[in-house]
């Protein structure tokens, strides 16, 4: 008896230590959205972390992609914020003028700030104060991607730069001959499949419309009416409508791939940088990488992608800070990141890139960051402004009337900016 009760005095002396080691962690909950692989990096880069930070525990709470912000929203419901999470960048202003967010700037790395491209700065800093309040590893765009087999047999030209982009003219007649070549199913893969729930819509075509002449709204005066609604974005939502019309792209029904499918039944894609290393490993030398086309007298593409920010609640963000800075350099995760075509938002992390250096596949998708890129409107209303716009473009390919769907969208954006007094301070902007 006396030596059970000895070695119940040991266990229960082992117990107690173990959770008052566990105890004495400090916590730290990260909200992420991301496919598995990105899932599987992130615990990794986790377990990385909490071995160099023992008294630290890192806790993850998934969302997936699709229903992002209606989690954090229950969240916010809920008054219980994570103390670090992602999100996607055109949603930032929202979420800062909401007073979710609190300025970053001060908190990461300085080297890492330093590290960060122009683009990076700009997908992470409110208007408003112009104070940064996220970072990421990464930035992003669209290209058009092409089958050479397809370009070579209707004698199609390939731009060198973006400064060379096809035409209007050009990639229409070009679409019309790949309708009529033997082996295309479809001419253009625009992404349909990705829906109308995941901001692909207001991200890859919203650029179409810029580079027509017009856009989702008035970033002056902050009006929608008499911009969304203009003859410019009528004729050139009308344009895509053509296209769906004339059989040229593929329906939503056929899923997100037929460009680098089994028999690559679609010769052309209109499709993120992420498309391009899954593109690779099927078509090898037969894929290229072309400018956006100018649909107007100059060129537009998108930017902006899913960036790390450290909640105002938060009651460590020095350690919430210490871990983003932590992934943002951890080796093994950016060798992920680059294996996946991550566009590059950090310089050092382009030198590792060797896809978007000069010469590279990529590199055009790294040259329209510089010369073409348009952030989507930094405003409050912004979840109002690409929902209303999904809708309009979802309602006009399935044969709705243009104009109507862009002037209902642009009444729906100046209400939602109207019953919010204009969002101030930025109705005082104008």
């Amino acid at each position: 008896m006396g030596k059970r009760l000895l070695w119940s005095l040991v266990l229960s002396s082992a117990l107690a230590a173990t959770w008052a080691d566990a105890a004495e962690k400090t916590a730290i909950q990260i909200m992420h959205q991301g496919d598995p692989g990105f899932v599987a990096a992130y615990g990794k880069v986790a377990e990385r972390f909490e071995a160099a930070n023992p008294d630290v525990d890192v806790q993850f709470i998934y969302a997936p992609h699709d229903a992002y912000n209606e989690k954090f929203s229950a969240a916010v419901m809920a008054k219980q914020l994570p103390d670090v999470m992602e999100l996607d960048a055109p949603f930032l202003a929202n979420y800062v003028w909401s007073g979710y967010l609190q300025p970053i700037k001060p908190l990461i790395d300085k080297d890492l700030v330093d590290d960060m491209t122009e683009s990076n700065i700009a997908q992470g800093t409110y208007p408003i104060d112009k104070d940064l309040y996220a970072i990421g590893l990464t930035d992003s765009s669209v290209v058009l991607y092409g089958n050479k087999k397809y370009l070579e047999a209707i004698g199609a030209r390939i731009p060198k730069s973006v400064d060379d982009a096809w035409t209007r003219e050009e990639f229409e007649s070009y679409l019309d001959k790949l309708s009529k070549l033997d082996g295309v199913k479809w001419p253009i893969d625009t992404f349909r499949g990705y829906g109308i729930k995941t901001e692909w819509i207001t991200y890859a075509y919203g650029p179409i419309l810029q580079s027509a002449g017009c856009d989702l709204i008035d970033r002056k005066a902050w009006k929608s009416e008499g911009t969304l609604d203009s003859d410019a974005c009528v004729d050139a939502l009308a344009m895509m409508q053509k296209w769906v019309k004339n059989g040229w792209v593929v329906p939503q029904s056929a899923g997100t791939n037929q460009f680098f499918a089994e028999g690559n039944p679609a010769a052309l894609a209109l499709g993120g940088h992420w498309v391009y290393a899954e593109a690779a490993a099927t078509m090898k030398d037969n894929i290229v990488v072309l400018p956006l086309p100018k649909f107007g007298a100059k060129g537009a593409s998108p930017n902006g992608t899913w960036i790390w920010a450290i909640t105002k609640t938060s009651k460590h963000p020095d350690i919430a800070a210490k871990f983003i800075s932590f992934l943002l350099k951890d080796k093994e995760f950016r060798a992920y990141v680059a294996s996946q075509s991550g566009y590059p938002g950090l310089k050092s992390f382009a030198a590792e890139s060797p896809l978007y250096a000069n010469g590279g596949p990529m590199a055009i998708a790294f040259e329209q960051a510089s010369k073409t890129a348009v952030a989507r409107p930094p405003h409050p209303a912004y979840p109002t402004i690409t929902s209303a716009f999904m809708q309009a473009v979802d309602e006009v390919f399935n044969d709705g009337d243009p104009r109507a769907a862009l002037t209902s969208a642009a009444k729906k954006i100046d209400q939602d900016i109207e019953d919010n007094d204009g969002y101030p301070p930025f109705g005082d902007q104008q």
